[in-house]
């Protein structure tokens, strides 16, 4: 069968457009193939928002605002990059007492949690920290700003490290002081003794806990303790 000069360009152009057609309805199914969203790791941590503005001046609710403008100054001075959310620990609180908080910069939401204290902070075992060390040996709690790091599994299962950024924790790596969790900081503790058991330092804290910090403070967050009284 022989096709004159018109009958050909008329095919022609049919075919153009049949693969624009086709060209069109594959740019709109690839993008929806690849974009099928991964199987969601409930301990991974969360991507990092804009650098927000806290909403208020003042600290929040619980927080006692001096600790709270040296968390933030932190912040800047060692350039972190993650600041939707940070952990304060007040440890002018007595174990008994939440004292880990964790704080939405944006909203100014807290939430609350049991920590303990190193052993070295606490000789005598009274439920108040004494006295921060950076020392080898100490199993004594460090103040300054840290930034979290990698998960790992330890003694008490999963843990999450943390670097100490400060003179005064500079040796928590090496010191191996982690978040963890552990049977003598979880709140049956305070019926039976009225305070929480003391780690080697680290941050134990009730296994629930645990979680919640590390899903809101993993992928390089900074967490700032203190004592401040």
């Amino acid at each position: 069968m022989s096709l004159n000069r018109r009958e050909m360009l008329r095919l022609g152009a049919c075919g153009a457009t049949a693969a624009i057609i086709s060209t069109a309805a594959s740019s709109s199914v690839l993008p929806s193939l690849l974009a099928q969203p991964a199987a969601s790791d409930p301990l991974a941590p969360l991507p990092a928002q804009p650098q927000p503005q806290v909403l208020t001046p003042s600290a929040p609710a619980g927080i006692d605002p001096q600790l709270f403008a040296k968390a933030k100054a932190a912040l800047d001075q060692h350039r972190i990059y993650p600041r939707d959310t940070i952990g304060i620990v007040d440890f002018s609180k007595p174990s008994s007492e939440p004292r880990f908080f964790v704080v939405d910069m944006a909203s100014g939401n807290v939430e609350s949690h049991l920590v303990c204290h190193g052993r070295g902070s606490d000789p005598a075992h009274s439920g108040y920290l004494e006295r921060f060390s950076n020392d080898f040996g100490s199993y004594a709690s460090s103040n300054g700003a840290y930034t979290t790091g990698d998960y790992y599994q330890g003694k008490y299962g999963l843990s999450l490290r943390v670097d100490g950024l400060d003179w005064s924790n500079s040796n928590a790596d090496a010191r191996a002081i982690v978040i963890h969790n552990a049977w003598y900081a979880e709140p049956e503790m305070l019926q039976q003794h009225g305070q929480l058991g003391r780690s080697e330092g680290c941050f134990a804290m009730p296994k629930a806990s645990q979680y919640q910090v590390m899903r809101k403070l993993a992928g390089g967050r900074m967490i700032y303790a203190d004592k401040l009284a």
